[in-house]
């Protein structure tokens, strides 16, 4: 029984192998020592896959989101394009909202200028910002009673 059961284990490791995807190649921690250029070219080049989905953009979305740098306006441009290549409206948005996060405390001097910059991408893709939806307000916003005299 036990030359049944190894055998077949076998075919299922074979059969895994073969259904098994393909690695993905954007680990940033991987290579800690890669010049800010690459860097930026090898994220453009990943956004800009034609077979690329809407995990493969989130799971690049979150290797951004983990470094230590604000994301170039051409690495914004390049995932702007690709949400909405695969019609990811919601999530070009998110994304614009996690860019303004990642500024920090310098958001008064950074945003503006990466706003500047993928402003006439936004316009063609038809892609509003965060404050042009009303996302940087509370939604149910009261007056504090205390404050009111």
């Amino acid at each position: 029984m036990s030359l049944v059961r190894t055998a077949a284990g076998k075919v299922f490791e074979q059969m895994a192998r073969l259904v098994r995807p393909a690695r993905r190649n954007i680990y940033h921690y991987q290579l800690l020592h890669e010049p800010i250029d690459d860097l930026i070219h090898r994220y453009e080049c990943f956004f800009c896959r034609q077979d690329i989905d809407g995990w493969d953009i989130r799971q690049a979305m979150n290797d951004l989101a983990g470094m230590d740098m604000v994301s170039d306006p051409r690495i914004i441009i390049a995932a702007l394009y690709a949400c909405r290549r695969v019609n990811e409206y919601a999530l070009a948005v998110r994304y614009l909202e996690s860019v303004k996060y990642k500024c920090g405390p310098n958001v008064d001097r950074i945003y503006p200028y990466l706003l500047q910059e993928i402003a006439p991408t936004l316009n063609e893709l038809g892609i509003d910002t965060p404050e042009a939806l009303g996302y940087d307000k509370p939604e149910l916003f009261l007056v504090d009673v205390d404050m009111i005299h």
